[in-house]
């Protein structure tokens, strides 16, 4: 939570913080873990089914944008990949580039080079920025 992504931490976006399922830490009662991963947009939450009917695509388009290296699912017990809030919007922007009819993997990268951008000049805002002054949103 509050950390942004960057494809800079490793080779794809895919690549988060892991979700703290065992309630390590401060408030570890079973109501804590639940609002810890509620509100935790790395958590996997979603299955392939219900992210692609949320997202208006087949399963074949979300295992392309993982063939990609843009998403990479977490991977349920039972084996199913799950996918978290955050890598639903790197799909939801990938399809937009693609029914603008940008190839998938150009969008992949198109995708990875906003967020590097993005990060960037978040870097560069923090270092800009006198201390103690709120960051600009």
């Amino acid at each position: 939570m509050g950390q942004p992504h960057t494809a800079a931490e490793g080779d794809t976006l895919a690549h988060g913080r892991i979700a703290d399922t065992a309630g390590s830490g401060a408030g570890s009662r079973a109501e804590d873990r639940f609002e810890d991963r509620f509100d935790d947009e790395d958590y996997p939450a979603y299955s392939m089914g219900a992210a692609a009917e949320m997202l208006g695509v087949s399963p074949a388009f979300l295992r392309a944008l993982g063939a990609a290296k843009l998403i990479e699912p977490k991977r349920s017990g039972g084996g199913h990949r799950r996918y978290s809030r955050y890598q639903l919007r790197l799909a939801a922007r990938a399809r937009e580039l693609v029914d603008q009819g940008t190839p998938v993997e150009a969008a992949c990268r198109i995708i990875i080079l906003e967020d590097q951008l993005a990060e960037a000049l978040r870097v560069n805002d923090a270092r800009d920025r006198p201390a103690g002054e709120a960051a600009r949103p």
